[in-house]
């Protein structure tokens, strides 16, 4: 019989909680561990306090997903290949299975020209998976950030929003990249219009980690709690129950707008009663 698929919480699901609170939500709740979202918040970056929340809650880090949001640029230093590196060391460091990370941005030039033989040059010196995550375009006015005037300004201009385009390099299909191991994120298929049973199937059994959401196929990244949006998420659970998937499956779904402790709780133990009845072996 196959072992159980462990369940895990991410700890940007409790946002704008602070990383403690995640290792708490998931002790109450019943989640088998965490994913660390290395970015701003102190504490996330400083692993050695990471690793002490994990000893007093009794929650193992499960996956460490790498500083390179849009938001997080600046985490660790500027060198992305370092902070890669840095992302690896710190899952070792805390027992972690696999390294989240995102194809590289079109203009980190240096970094996506090595990126598939850095990927691969670490994981042969590690025991940790680097899992490459499939992304989606951005609108060329929300692309380029705070710089850029918003949609609202644009359209009293008489403007219209930016076309979509990608931002990532190659592109912002992992596959694109020829790694060995990927992560499938059902928010992000959502909002690229990616059929996901289909991307799981060409990512076959490279497909080493699920963070497990939804989405409505909106313009803008929703991590829904699954089974609230469009997307195959009982579907895709089930896949990875019935075949010989050795990953976690994290929850990385969106609380910030849950007006009390009570409304979160709920919806992150929505989020855990869904993953154990379609993960079920």
């Amino acid at each position: 019989m196959r072992p159980a698929i462990k369940v895990g919480l991410s700890t940007a699901s409790v946002y704008p909680l602070r990383t403690d609170a995640a290792f708490d939500y998931a002790a109450r709740l019943g989640y088998d561990g965490v994913e660390l979202m290395v970015w701003a918040e102190p504490a996330s970056q400083d692993i050695s306090a990471v690793e002490a929340m994990s000893q007093t809650y009794g929650i193992p880090v499960l996956s460490v997903h790498a500083p390179c949001l849009l938001i997080s640029q600046r985490v660790w230093g500027a060198n992305p290949i370092a902070k890669l590196e840095r992302s690896v060391r710190a899952a070792e460091q805390l027992g972690a299975q696999t390294v989240v990370v995102h194809p590289p941005f079109r203009w980190q030039r240096r970094y996506a020209e090595g990126f598939s033989a850095q990927v691969a040059e670490l994981e042969a010196g590690s025991d940790v998976l680097v899992a490459v995550e499939n992304m989606f375009p951005f609108r060329a006015d929300r692309f380029w950030g705070t710089g850029a005037p918003s949609i609202e300004r644009m359209r009293k201009r008489g403007g219209r929003p930016g076309p979509a385009i990608s931002a990532f390099a190659p592109s912002y299909d992992p596959l694109d990249g020829g790694h060995a191991h990927y992560t499938l994120d059902l928010s992000h298929s959502a909002t690229a219009g990616t059929d996901a049973l289909e991307m799981a199937a060409r990512m076959g059994d490279g497909l080493a980690h699920l963070h497990l959401c939804d989405g409505s196929g909106a313009s803008t990244d929703e991590h829904l709690v699954p089974g609230r949006g469009s997307q195959p998420a009982a579907e895709v659970c089930r896949l990875l129950a019935a075949s010989d998937f050795t990953g976690h499956v994290i929850l990385e779904v969106t609380t910030s707008g849950a007006r009390t402790a009570a409304e979160r709780e709920a919806l992150l133990t929505e989020s855990l009663q869904f993953a154990r009845e379609h993960l079920l072996r």
